[in-house]
């Protein structure tokens, strides 16, 4: 995720010996076959080749779906393999150090451990897929249920929390641009190299400390529930989005500056310049619109952290979101809730990516109309 261009962006390698039709290569860097690949039956193109070569941005899109799909899956096996390996016992933690043995062995069939893992695993992830995350060891309710609750709380806050720091940052790296190397530029450089330097928490409590204990202007802790108003819950909510806001803010302006400089030397760039047009509107117009590709990753991995990230931000604002419902069950080792907010919120982060991969792809004019 280099700031100095579209690292990310898809590009396009042709091939025009014997006539061969372009080459797209994906976002991540990895190569959609043309039609020049292997063989089938001494000289027949496979399906997927003739499709690739005829249709070479939609085989590229298929491609990010199924890698995406892929990663999933792979990572519930880590989800599960991880928890699996995880040192002590639910069925001990639960009864104590004084329960006797049959008691733990008890609890453990109760609960399904005594099945082997493999068997669970299958059990587990059939569950995931039609969206049954099966029970909580702890409180005995479903735990999509409880996850429902929690995710919405969760989305709602990282939402406003884009819905500012996104077109805040896109104008601020535009301004930075436009003034580049001037007091206005070194000014938003500092400051967004401070909010980089600082973690979320640290922030989160100077928020707290300014603005709740001294001027006692904000509320805390951000506590949400179903009969708020939508103004009293964006009250609760002030804190922790500024300090979401604070943390992605920067990040995403530094990205969008450099992603726009990189293109600023371009010749498109230098008529405009000639023909005497104002350098804002040389930015907006022929700029930036070049620019989106990096741009469009830089966001959507920041949206990816604001859902995913956002574990620290309500545990220190003790805001009933997906974060602190997973803390609370790792601290009483209710692995059914562990797995679940894991999976979830990796599955919100790739296929965030897949979005912004997919969205990158078809930003490219050049895999938009091959030659």
């Amino acid at each position: 995720m280099s700031g100095g261009g579209p690292a990310h962006g898809p590009e396009l390698t042709a091939t025009t010996a014997a006539g061969e039709a372009p080459q797209p290569v994906g976002v991540a860097g990895s190569v959609a076959s043309t039609g020049t690949g292997p063989l089938l039956g001494g000289g027949a193109p496979t399906f997927w080749a003739k499709f690739s070569k005829s249709s070479p941005l939609a085989a590229l899109i298929l491609q990010r779906l199924g890698l995406s799909v892929a990663l999933l899956f792979a990572v519930s096996l880590m989800i599960f393999g991880g928890v699996e390996a995880l040192p002590g016992d639910f069925a001990t933690t639960y009864l104590g150090q004084s329960a006797t043995p049959q008691a733990v062995e008890n609890i453990r069939k109760d609960l399904g451990l005594d099945r082997p893992a493999t068997t669970r695993y299958v059990a587990w992830l059939g569950g995931a897929l039609k969206g049954d995350f099966g029970t909580s060891w702890a409180s005995r309710n479903s735990v999509s249920e409880q996850i429902g609750k929690r995710l919405g709380n969760s989305l709602f806050l990282a939402f406003f929390a884009a819905a500012i720091s996104v077109p805040l940052a896109v104008g601020l790296g535009m301004l930075a641009v436009q003034y580049r190397n001037r007091m206005p530029d070194k000014i938003i450089n500092v400051i967004s190299l401070a909010a980089i330097s600082l973690p979320e928490f640290f922030v989160g409590y100077l928020l707290i400390l300014f603005f709740a204990v001294q001027l006692g202007i904000a509320t805390f802790p951000a506590t949400v529930y179903d009969s708020m108003s939508i103004g009293e819950r964006l009250s609760a909510i002030a804190l922790p989005t500024a300090t979401l806001v604070l943390v992605v803010l920067a990040h995403m302006m530094r990205m969008t500056r450099a992603a726009i400089l990189n293109v600023m030397s371009s010749a498109y760039v230098e008529t405009a310049e000639l023909k005497g047009l104002s350098g804002l509107r040389i930015i907006a117009k022929h700029a930036a619109p070049n620019a989106v590709a990096p741009v469009i990753n830089v966001i959507a991995l920041n949206l990816a952290y604001l859902v995913v990230g956002v574990v620290v931000v309500e545990v220190v604002f003790v805001y009933p979101g997906m974060g602190q419902y997973m803390v609370d069950a790792v601290t009483v080792r209710d692995m059914p809730v562990v797995q679940a907010c894991g999976l979830i919120f990796a599955a919100f982060y790739i296929f965030l990516n897949m979005f912004a991969d997919i969205l990158a792809i078809i930003a490219n004019p050049r895999l938009r109309h091959p030659r």
